[in-house]
């Protein structure tokens, strides 16, 4: 019994002896196997996981542009410094001008009329347009940088869109004013209301933000895998468009759609307005009556050829010179030009604003 037991113990430690050894023997296997593994991979993928690398890195770079190169004016870097100084004497030139008008309208009664009503909301209209552009591009003209950061670059276009709107909306009620003024005369006061003043700019601002935030959704959603080198001094919504590579249909067709009716349609509303009040003199032609007519609106006529002038000639007559340095010249055309010659229009050929203006000065002079 006792040698039975020895033998059944020394097989059992045999057994599980062999066991452990073949443990071993398997673990020392997949040990060497993950050692010949990582030295395969440290020795013949490096390059493959480089370019791997390089392939995440530029998918992450192209999906997510964080800013735009703006090349700016079509001018030569010697002469930055002088372009710079007249942009920057043209800005502060509207902003001033615009304010003034702001001022004798808030300040004098006889100017509390629909007329100086819409007028006081234009040049508000014109220092914030020419406030969205002029800044920065003097700043990249002074500093000589080109950057615009992906945020900055989309609050601009919705800007830009929104108060160009708004100036066509408030230009279109300028004529409606005008032409309900001459052609019916005796119902101007009970058509021209106060709270239907207020309801066409209004209308005005609402219709303006409604438009601009369609292009600015619709631009958020492109991609830009070709480049962000923008050939303007500002973020202009066709450059963009033009530089994306993603699917644009759909943002031309907006464009199509909104531009008719904010730009296409106010302009019509304008034609005929004025059609009616050329008809409407020429019906009972006098020197006097053409002159007054003339007084009346002559200033919102030169503010409506400036601004519509501008528009046609961007987009309606074709240039066989550079399409980009035409694109930007019009640009500013419109952007800063066209707001700092509206105060001038309005002060020199506007009898009341002379008025005023006169009235102003020699009360501080007086006061002086």
């Amino acid at each position: 019994m006792d040698g039975n037991r020895g033998h059944g113990l020394a097989m059992y430690l045999g057994r599980h002896r062999s066991s452990c050894m073949d443990h071993i023997s398997q673990k020392k296997s997949y040990s060497e196997w993950r050692h010949t593994q990582e030295y395969v991979g440290n020795t013949i993928s490096p390059g493959l996981q480089k370019q791997k690398q390089m392939q995440t890195r530029n998918t992450r770079n192209q999906s997510s542009a964080s800013e735009f190169i703006l090349l700016g004016l079509p001018i030569q870097p010697e002469d930055q410094d002088m372009y710079s100084a007249l942009f920057l004497v043209m800005y502060l030139t509207t902003v001033l001008g615009n304010l003034l008008i702001i001022l004798l309208i808030r300040l004098d009664s006889h100017l509390h009329t629909p007329m100086y009503f819409f007028l006081s909301h234009l040049a508000f209209t014109d220092i914030s347009f020419s406030s969205v552009t002029a800044p920065k591009m003097l700043m990249n003209m002074l500093t000589h940088s080109q950057s615009i950061s992906y945020a900055e670059c989309i609050s601009q276009v919705y800007f830009f869109l929104f108060f160009a709107d708004l100036d066509s909306f408030l230009l279109t009620s300028m004529a409606y004013d005008r032409y309900v003024a001459i052609c019916h005369p005796l119902h101007y006061t009970s058509i021209m209301s106060q709270s239907f003043c207020f309801l066409l700019v209004i209308a005005s601002w609402l219709l303006s933000f409604a438009g601009a935030l369609v292009h600015t959704i619709l631009l958020a959603r492109l991609s830009f895998f070709r480049g962000n080198t923008l050939h303007h001094f500002f973020c202009d919504l066709s450059a963009l468009i033009k530089l994306s590579s993603s699917d644009t249909s759909i943002n031309e067709l907006v464009i199509l759609i909104v531009g008719s009716l904010v730009i296409t349609l106010p302009f019509i509303c304008i034609l005929v307005s004025y059609g009616c009040i050329g008809d409407t003199i020429l019906r009972t032609p006098s020197i006097k009556g053409i002159c007054k007519a003339l007084s009346t609106c002559g200033s919102h006529l030169s503010v409506v050829s400036l601004y519509y002038g501008a528009i046609i000639g961007l987009y309606f007559v074709p240039s066989s010179n550079n399409t980009n340095d035409k694109d930007v010249i019009v640009a500013v055309m419109y952007t800063m030009v066209t707001p700092m010659l509206n105060p001038f229009i309005y002060s020199l050929r506007n009898r009341d604003m002379k008025g005023v203006l006169r009235t102003m000065l020699a009360r501080a002079t007086f006061s002086m």
